[in-house]
């Protein structure tokens, strides 16, 4: 028997209510972020912005996100 697969995506947010969603994508890239600082990084509480901005963002994006992190240079309030 084979194991159905269930897509997800980030649910809707009244703060981005056109169809161009880079805003949502950066938004909740730095939301989970921010959680990391916050929780730390054991705490699962985080796992569904980053379940979201993965759903949202180019991996293009979010690899040169982290790379500006790593360097210190990223645009966005962390």
């Amino acid at each position: 028997m084979e194991e159905q697969i269930e897509l997800k995506t980030a649910p809707a947010d009244f703060r981005f209510p056109t169809t161009n969603q880079t805003r949502h994508c950066f938004t909740r890239y730095i939301e989970y972020h921010k959680c990391l600082s916050a929780k730390g990084d054991d705490s699962g509480e985080c796992e569904k912005f980053a379940k979201y901005y993965r759903s949202l963002c180019p991996g293009e994006w979010v690899d040169r996100w982290n790379e500006q992190r790593e360097n210190g240079n990223f645009p966005g309030p962390l």
